[in-house]
């Protein structure tokens, strides 16, 4: 059950599995963890986008849509959360309890990398 903390939406693993299953066209999933954390365990079709990436790619996010991150234990995800609340983007959901509270499938190696803005900006346009 979603929740708030510091401002900030948090949802659990059965919010984010539904949500996932939905795949609704306003809210974009992001992983923010490090290239080698991603590749030894990544939910399927999540891209990674390096969370200390963030801070340059902050024009490619779409202010109309919902930024639901990822990422070990839910820590660094709320982190990205904060920033982005606090550079104007307001849609910003954390996994609570991060990859370490997921227990569904999990695809290994190299995925999907987001690294500039445009890339933010033409994923699931």
């Amino acid at each position: 059950m979603s929740f708030e903390q510091d401002g900030i939406k948090q949802i659990d693993v059965q919010e984010l599995k539904e949500l996932l299953e939905k795949q609704p066209k306003d809210k974009v999933f992001i992983d923010v963890r490090e290239p080698e954390e991603y590749e030894s365990g990544h939910i399927n079709g999540v891209p990674l986008v390096p969370m200390h990436t963030i801070p340059s790619l902050v024009g490619g996010f779409d202010k109309e849509k919902e930024y639901i991150f990822i990422c070990r234990s839910g820590n660094r995800s709320q982190n990205v959360s904060l920033f982005l609340k606090e550079n104007g983007l307001e849609k910003v959901t954390n996994f609570n309890g991060g990859m370490l509270a997921w227990d569904d499938e999990k695809k290994e190696g190299p995925e999907i990398q987001l690294d500039t803005e445009d890339d933010l900006r033409e994923w699931k346009k």
